[in-house]
């Protein structure tokens, strides 16, 4: 799919890739359309549980919650290897905000994400890395950041997708660090 977009995207392609027959895509889902739907929903039903994983190694290996948070807040870099795989992201994401069915799914996949990175934040809060703060407003600004940032990339194509977008987290988390964390090694900046 970031290899080749929405619209050069077919049946074929995706049963080519997959090891199976393009009737067979057809037979289960209907068309193109029925296929982009489910791997939608599927994005959403499978979030909840990659912030949970995340929060559980947190809590169980006595590991950093604000490097978890970034680390997924990067995830996504990691899909777009090229600014080209970056535009047929950007294509996907205007289909997913003007068609109703598509943005069904892409606004409750965003709740999700936004509670993830809450969740992550208030360990954070709770573990003395970061000061107390309005969580759920930083965890918004933080998916704001990483779409952005992203396109920032894209356009300037400097380094890695990854590492353009780990640099704009610092900025945005550096002001929010606890003096004790920013001793240890971390970054406060103002």
């Amino acid at each position: 799919m970031a290899r080749l977009g929405p619209v050069r995207l077919t049946l074929a392609e995706v049963a080519r890739e997959a090891g199976l027959s393009a009737a067979t895509l057809v037979q289960r889902f209907g068309s193109k359309r029925g296929l982009l739907l489910a791997v939608s929903a599927s994005a959403v039903t499978g979030i909840d549980g990659c912030f949970e994983a995340i929060l559980e190694r947190v809590r169980r290996e006595r590991s950093s919650p604000l490097a978890a948070l970034i680390d997924a807040a990067t995830e996504m870099s990691r899909n777009s290897q090229s600014p080209e795989e970056m535009a047929n992201h950007l294509a996907f994401l205007q289909i997913d905000v003007s068609d109703p069915d598509f943005h069904a799914h892409m606004l409750e996949l965003s709740r999700r994400i936004a509670s993830g990175y809450r969740a992550l934040l208030d360990a954070a809060v709770a573990a003395g890395e970061i000061v107390k703060c309005d969580t759920a407003r930083l965890a918004r600004a933080i998916g704001g950041l990483c779409g952005g940032s992203l396109i920032g990339w894209a356009v300037f194509r400097e380094g890695t997708a990854e590492a353009w977008v780990r640099k704009d987290l610092d900025v945005l988390i550096g002001p929010y660090r606890t003096a004790s964390r920013a001793k240890k090694g971390g970054r406060r900046r103002r």
